[in-house]
């Protein structure tokens, strides 16, 4: 069982930023892939952003190319997803999730585990 706890969401003006974190229970950390997805009311979540067992590799949904950074800290069982330049659009409750298979894919039903969710509320 893998525990996923998320935080750093809030409300931030438009043009500002963000960190978000995701704190991961378990020893093998290392071994899974890590995604970020989003979801606002009455839509599929969406991927945002994936990242590799090692952090060497990432992946980023066209939408939030070149504002957001995905990253992992192994020895700390936490992967982040920095978001500069945020617009209204972005608001959304973001997920982190964790694919066991150690894959980071765009495709929401590969991952195995998803944290409970913090509000991203961007203001125009």
């Amino acid at each position: 069982q893998v525990q996923l706890v998320e935080s750093g969401g809030g409300l931030v003006q438009a043009g500002g930023s963000l960190s978000l974190s995701c704190a991961a229970s378990g020893r093998t950390f290392s071994s899974y892939g890590m995604g970020w997805f989003r979801q606002v009311p009455g839509k599929v979540r969406e991927f945002v952003a994936g990242i590799s067992r090692s952090g060497d590799r990432t992946s980023y949904a066209d939408s939030i190319k070149g504002r957001f950074t995905i990253s992992r800290d192994n020895a700390k069982n936490t992967v982040y997803l920095r978001m500069n330049s945020l617009k209204p659009e972005d608001t959304a409750v973001y997920y982190c999730s964790a694919d066991l298979a150690g894959a980071y894919r765009s495709t929401l039903f590969r991952y195995d585990y998803w944290g409970q969710g913090t509000q991203v509320t961007v203001s125009s």
